[in-house]
């Protein structure tokens, strides 16, 4: 074997040079993100093109807009004098003048700080709920809500009694936050109970005959569950079914004469503008996940009729428009409901929308369900778990982290359908509440600003609940561990 040798070999290292000005700094981010290869260089393009006729053709009339005005010809005087004869601008005055009638209808004025506290207390319903892992963030979303709420509350002039019940229940969510996060959950559960009482008012004894019912039908299904779940699920909802029927109207009223508890009541047509469409798009979403899971599992069920009826369901209500279902909460629903009841016409609407939203609901989850291998299944089945056990512990997690984007995408399609309820009535902050305001003269021929307003707030909304649902697969995400 022949001795090889190289002709030179250096004896010290180069010194370091600085990389190429495109692999560094803007230049590089430029390059990557803009000017990859020659199709997206041209879409970049045409991008800033199409940038730059939207800003030249609308910055004016952003840039001047009148903000403090009493009536539109108002405003366009101040534009003229302002700006010069023929010069155009928004008139948001309108929205600084009716900003109560967007955000709450038609609700008493004096009685905004019961709304306020409501939506406020949301957020301490949903903390212990949607950041359970994280101490950070709950604390800051708990402190921003009790701070905001409480500052809103003094402005509308709270009676100081609430506001100490306000500042009662904050305290108690911080404390409990930093210390026992998991007992919040209480309040979570019974925080729809509250906030139906404190919008709708009337007497407590209501909403606590619910609740009694809920605990009549988890004790039945506690005495009963020794002897077969599935029966003692049907023995739970079938108490608290006849209990509601029979016996917690009279029983409600019995309490009542004994000890009177109740506030100003407010009629379901005094409701409207972000009030109404918050209201149903919350209830929407906490109802129609649990529904759609349960229709998801029956449609994969192995008894046939199960499978029958969910399959009739789902592709019944995905095959009717949501605004046909509206009609029959406004109209039809009263005729199969016996003389004399009188069904609030925001609680049909909730069925209805609930219903339309589990069926999409339920697809969604049976893909992720149909995802998982079949290795999961027979795990759960080597374990020796039921399969209610199967499902709560290993089978469900996984599907709905599979389903998030698809759940948070229902969740925000039904959210903006609440803008349908204009058309059996009720006034949504995009159509009617922006008509109701040009039915007064000095508001005649507004048109594009309450569209922009409404649209805003339906961005900042739907866009949150979209960057929750990328923190929630982030810190779902297990593939590195």
């Amino acid at each position: 074997m022949g001795k090889t040798s190289a002709a030179f070999v250096r004896e010290t290292m180069l010194p370091p040079e600085p990389p190429p000005m495109r692999e560094r700094g803007v230049v590089k981010w430029l390059h990557e993100n803009l000017f990859p290869t020659p199709v997206s260089t041209v879409l970049t393009v045409l991008g800033v093109l199409i940038i730059w006729f939207l800003v030249d053709h609308f910055y004016a009339w952003f840039a001047h807009s009148v903000w403090n005005a009493s009536s539109l010809p108002e405003c366009r005087e101040i534009i003229a004098a302002t700006w010069g004869e023929g010069a155009s601008g928004a008139c948001f005055a309108v929205i600084r003048e009716r900003w109560n009638q967007y955000v709450f209808g038609f609700y008493p004025p004096d009685l905004y700080w019961r709304a306020t506290m409501t939506f406020g207390m949301l957020f301490v319903a949903l903390a212990p709920i949607l950041f359970s892992e994280s101490r950070e963030i709950r604390r800051i979303v708990l402190v921003v809500a009790s701070v905001l709420t409480l500052l809103s509350m003094m402005e509308l002039n709270a009676p100081g009694v609430w506001m100490g019940f306000a500042v009662l229940v904050f305290l108690g969510a911080l404390t409990l936050a930093e210390r026992r996060a998991g007992w919040l959950l209480i309040f979570s559960a019974l925080y729809p109970l509250l906030g139906v009482w404190l919008l709708w008012g009337g007497s407590v004894w209501g909403p606590a005959m619910v609740l009694a019912g809920f605990g009549l039908g988890w004790l039945a299904f506690v005495l009963v569950g020794r002897i077969s779940p599935v029966l003692a699920a049907a023995v739970a909802i079938l108490a608290a079914l006849l209990f509601w029927t029979l016996l917690a109207r009279e029983v409600a009223q019995f309490a009542g004469w004994l000890l009177p508890l109740s506030i100003r009541a407010v009629a379901s047509d005094q409701f409207g503008g972000f009030l109404l469409s918050i209201t149903i798009g919350v209830a929407g979403i906490a109802l129609s996940l649990p529904l759609g899971i349960v229709l998801a599992l029956a449609r994969r069920s192995d008894m046939f009729l199960v499978t029958s009826l969910a399959v009739i369901f789902i592709e019944f209500i995905r095959g009717v428009p949501l605004i046909t279902l509206l009609f029959v909460a406004s109209l039809l629903l009263n005729y199969f409901l016996p003389p004399g009841t009188n069904f609030d016409i925001i609680l049909r609407v909730i069925i209805m929308v609930t219903l339309f939203a589990a069926a999409y609901m339920a697809e969604v989850i049976r893909g992720g369900l149909a995802a998982l291998p079949r290795g999961q299944y027979e795990a759960a089945d080597s374990l020796g778990l039921d399969y209610w056990k199967a499902q709560r512990l290993i089978i469900l997690p996984q599907a709905l982290k599979i389903s998030i984007p698809g759940i948070v995408s229902t969740f925000i399609g039904m959210f903006k359908d609440t803008t349908l309820v204009t058309f059996v009535g009720l006034y949504e902050p995009l159509k009617s509440i922006s008509d109701a305001v040009r039915n007064n003269i000095a508001w005649k021929g507004i048109y594009w600003e309450p569209f922009i307003f409404s649209g805003a707030i339906f961005f900042i909304i739907c866009f949150s609940m979209s960057r929750y649902s990328m923190y929630l697969e982030r810190r779902l995400q297990r593939d590195h561990r």
